[in-house]
């Protein structure tokens, strides 16, 4: 699907969204999954910093976090054969990716052995991160990110990544064999340093983006000659607050340059059926104007921000008049429901959407006859929705794609929206029914301002018989972004272990449309914190847990509202586990040399500017907030080479807060709230903002983090039934 979560945010202090875009990778963490022959294989360094003075405190827990590490590891095997679309479908191949690279499978003779066409070796050979008393220090090995074919499966392009470094790496195989005897294997014909997007607009041109300090704001076409490449410049945004990208339609007849700030869009077109492949502009941009191009049959089929309430509908126009002027209205959602996405599936635009009582759906609407549209209701658990990408070959009359939940694993639906028929069923032909049986309620908590909250809760007893359970509250609000409710195994580990799981939809992210992030932003920031509030309080007013069982989770930009919390309500959680966190608002708006600051400051304010701004920032800055008293048990963990979030701003929290908490038991030396709550810093090396996407050290780094739980929430560790012997 074509996101509209990307035109929401094109930047995130933030897992894989619909569309790709740099911003929504800053903020969610994808999804691990156990190595398999066709899964991602990864290889980092796994040394700690425990040696830092601020990082002590982790040999706490260690052996708790080998035991949940074996505990992990079995639960990831348990789901290691979990659908998902990460093979890619071509004419006559099937390509998969392997720890050593890509392969391919003829479909035409299916007993051949799989064909190597990208061998990483031969990428790296192997990179040094640098010296240390004259040894290496670190080797690093890329990994598969994204695959692209070319139209007729001449060429393959594909985007690697390591995790010391922000910037991507693409390759460009030549797949066709040469017919002058001996046969020409696949090989690499070329390497560009800093891809970001890139699609095939014909099977000689490439287009791309590269990122540099964060942005993406080039688009280069590689045009691949018989005599070598050429490579020409296509479009450059000069606003600092712009992200760029390229996208291809799902008929593969138009590519799409998109330019997004958080207030606006720009989109340029290119036609691949055209022998000049020139770009066009759709509609220039205006403030607050955000839409996405689709196409159809001549048409551009447009989503944007026209909506009563400035919120998404569908609009038509000639792909000859593209301008606004030209637009006109085919759909738009009824009162309370929201678009979170649109795709072009035959002669049909089919939407995910949100309904007033948080519920994923999906809506058809027949393009020849927009007022016969008509809801696909989807099941009650369905949280996250991942469509896949079309093949070369396919038809394009069918919407396939998996839905998920945090605790149900991803099942694969099939919608033909010509029929209305939508069928579901995992690759062993089971129904999604047969899986457990565990419990989604949606709650709404009333804000302090009277609005209404959705609290999404997981369980597997009723609601009246969680008091005694240990609750685990998710958060994040910022950007337009939705919280990422994909399948997580070790939130299935916690649920069947009794714990109840809450995810928080407060302000300021995209869950209830565009106005629900427009509520939140810059001097409406602290609603977001006021809603956090309230859905613990209603939690807690229901019987669902208790503080003293309570503990709230979130990264990067998410860390804002729960840092704030812990400032203003300490006594309302007992434990706090942060990835990545944005403490310093404050300081990071300041300076403007950080390769965020300016693109940030629609979402934050301008604190140097704007007075007004200043103050709401000072008023909930997690860091600027701190005060001596007793605070919640926390666990920071940040990544040296994070250059999303600044590590100084990390540090400078962790320091402080030691010596609040420190301040208040010497002034308090008979306070009732003994021990001392524990703060721990776990420094790691990298650069990826996301986590290590080595598979080893993200189940340690998953192992710590239940292991602090269990630990300051003073929980007996899981202990799984012996068999009995016979």
């Amino acid at each position: 699907m074509a996101v509209a979560a990307s035109l929401l945010c094109s930047s995130a202090r933030l897992l894989p969204p619909f569309r790709l875009r740099l911003r929504e990778l800053a903020g969610c963490k994808r999804i691990a999954r156990f190595p398999s022959p066709v899964r991602r294989c990864y290889s980092s360094d796994t040394s700690s910093s425990s040696s830092d003075q601020l990082g002590s405190g982790l040999e706490k827990y260690k052996d708790l976090q080998k035991y949940f590490y074996r505990r992990l590891k079995a639960t990831y095997r348990r789901f290691s054969n979990i659908p998902d679309h990460s093979v890619v479908c071509g004419h006559h191949h099937v390509y998969f990716i392997e720890s050593d690279g890509i392969y391919r499978m003829d479909k035409r003779q299916k007993d051949l052995e799989p064909e190597q066409v990208l061998n990483l070796g031969q990428v790296s050979g192997g990179e040094e991160s640098g010296l240390m008393n004259g040894e290496k220090t670190q080797t690093f090995q890329w990994s598969v990110q994204r695959i692209r074919l070319s139209p007729q499966e001449k060429h393959l392009a594909a985007t690697l990544k390591t995790n010391h470094r922000e910037e991507p790496r693409c390759v460009v195989v030549r797949l066709e064999r040469r017919i002058s005897p001996p046969l020409d294997p696949p090989h690499i014909i070329l390497t560009l340093d800093k891809v970001f997007s890139f699609e095939w607009a014909t099977d000689e041109a490439l287009f791309y983006t590269t990122l540099e300090g964060l942005r993406c704001s080039r688009v280069f076409r590689l045009d691949l000659t018989p005599t070598g490449s050429r490579i020409t410049s296509v479009y450059e945004e000069t606003r600092p607050d712009v992200f760029v990208e390229v996208a291809l339609s799902r008929d593969q007849q138009i590519l799409s340059i998109n330019c997004s700030s958080r207030t606006g869009s720009e989109v340029l077109l290119i036609d691949t059926t055209t022998t000049t492949l020139e770009p066009f502009l759709v509609q220039p941009r205006q403030l607050d104007l955000l839409y996405h191009i689709e196409h159809w049959r001549g048409w551009l089929i447009i989503l944007a921000n026209t909506g009563h309430g400035q919120e998404y509908q569908v609009l038509q126009a000639p792909l000859s008049e593209p301008s606004m002027i030209s637009w006109v209205s085919l759909f738009a959602p009824g009162p309370g429901s929201v678009v979170k996405d649109m795709d072009v599936v035959g002669d049909h635009c089919v939407l995910a959407a949100r309904t007033p009582d948080s519920e994923l759906v999906l809506i058809v609407v027949p393009l020849a006859h927009p007022k016969k549209a008509y809801t696909v209701e989807l099941p009650s658990w369905a949280c996250a929705i991942e469509t896949k990408k079309p093949g070369l070959a396919d038809q394009g009359k069918v919407l396939e794609f998996l839905i998920s939940s945090p605790v149900h694993p991803p099942v694969p639906y099939s919608l033909y929206p010509e029929d209305g028929l939508l069928l579901a069923g995992t690759e062993d032909r089971s129904s999604p029914e047969n899986q457990p049986n565990y419990t989604t309620t949606h709650l709404e908590a009333c804000s302090q301002d009277g609005t209404l909250v959705p609290v999404t809760l997981f369980h597997t007893v009723p609601v009246e018989g969680l008091r005694q359970a240990p609750l685990l509250a998710h958060v994040y609000g910022a950007y337009g972004r939705d919280l990422n409710m994909e399948f997580c195994p070790e939130k299935r580990l916690l649920l069947e272990q009794g714990w109840a799981l809450a995810y928080c939809h407060i302000r300021g992210g995209g869950e209830r449309g565009l106005s629900w992030q427009r509520q939140a932003r810059e001097e409406g920031k602290q609603k977001g914190v006021e809603d956090l509030q309230a859905c613990l309080q209603h939690l807690f007013s229901l019987g669902v847990s208790s503080p003293s069982l309570t503990a709230l989770t979130a990264c990067s930009a998410g860390a804002v509202p729960v840092g704030a919390l812990c400032n203003r309500q300490p006594h309302m959680m007992r434990a706090v586990t942060l990835q990545a966190p944005f403490l310093d608002v404050l300081g990071t708006m300041e300076d403007p040399s950080l390769p965020l600051t300016l693109e940030d400051r629609e979402e934050w304010g301008d604190p140097v500017e704007n007075p007004k701004h200043r103050l709401t920032i000072t008023s909930y800055c997690p860091l600027h907030n701190i005060t001596p008293q007793h605070y919640p048990s926390m666990l920071l963990t940040a990544y040296r080479s994070d250059a999303r979030v600044p590590l100084a701003g990390v540090l400078k929290y962790t320091e402080q807060i030691k010596k609040a908490i420190h301040t208040h038991f010497t002034l308090n030396p008979r306070t009732e709230y003994k021990p001392a709550p524990n703060i721990v810093l776990n420094l790691q090396p990298g650069a990826n903002h996301l986590g290590p996407e080595d598979f080893e050290v993200m189940l340690e780094e998953e192992a710590l983090n239940l292991a602090f739980l269990y630990t300051e929430l003073g929980l007996d560790p899981p202990r799984p039934q012996r068999k009995r012997k016979r």
